[in-house]
């Protein structure tokens, strides 16, 4: 069996959690948007999982000494690839019904920049965002909301909050449900390598069928 998300426990009291969480899920987007700076975007992406590596995994190694679980990855494959088709079908549907011109536009447009993207997101965004949003909060905030529901429903808008940086509804609604669902799979698999490849294929799919433009901070920074 694959050891529990939490073998100790934090130092810090309940009071200081929350206000480390609120200073990190919540401060940290809203200094994103008031800078309004890519480069900042990106500084705290990479930055967050870089101090999460060095720091937290050194403190408490035996808590993510297990972390990817490729065993948990197989064992939770199917369930992901079903729920993928199920739900990809729906949103090629609701683009298509809504925004047909939208449709595949830039795979058709910019096929090299496309294939870019799909190559580069899973590593330069999905891997980072899936360490912050799912592995981190979980083992670092298990005192604040457990292991189920409530982590599921912290991991969801937090992940969908942190979305608000884009200016517009549909990037914090879509990652609000697929946070829960990443967050579903990362607490019954115990698979951050799962939770990443389901990310990665609805993040490619977004990409790919027109509703890229909506996680873009160039467009939504411009004005």
């Amino acid at each position: 069996m694959h050891r529990n998300a939490d073998d100790t426990k934090p130092a810090s009291g309940p009071l200081a959690l929350w206000a480390e969480f609120i200073a990190l899920y919540a401060g940290l987007p809203i200094f994103i948007l008031i800078t309004r700076r890519t480069a900042v975007l990106i500084a705290v992406i990479w930055l967050a999982p870089l101090f999460i590596h060095y720091f937290q995994r050194r403190r408490r190694p035996s808590v993510y000494e297990n972390d990817w679980n490729w065993r948990g990855f197989r064992a939770g494959l199917r369930a992901v690839g079903l729920r993928f088709a199920v739900l990809a079908s729906l949103v090629v549907l609701a683009v298509w019904h809504f925004t047909p011109h939208a449709l595949l536009s830039l795979p058709r447009a910019h096929p090299g920049m496309w294939l870019l993207v799909i190559l580069l997101y899973p590593v330069l965004s999905v891997w980072p965002q899936e360490l912050i949003f799912r592995s981190f909060l979980l083992h670092r905030y298990k005192p604040l909301f457990g292991v189920n529901r409530g982590y599921i429903a912290a991991s969801a808008l937090a992940f969908g909050y942190a979305h608000l940086i884009f200016l517009n509804w549909v990037a914090p609604a879509m990652t609000a449900v697929g946070g829960a669902l990443f967050a579903a799979t990362y607490r019954d698999r115990r698979s951050l390598a799962l939770a990443c490849f389901e990310h990665a294929l609805y993040g490619c799919l977004v990409f790919t069928v027109g509703l890229g433009q909506y996680f873009y901070s160039g467009s939504a920074w411009q004005h």
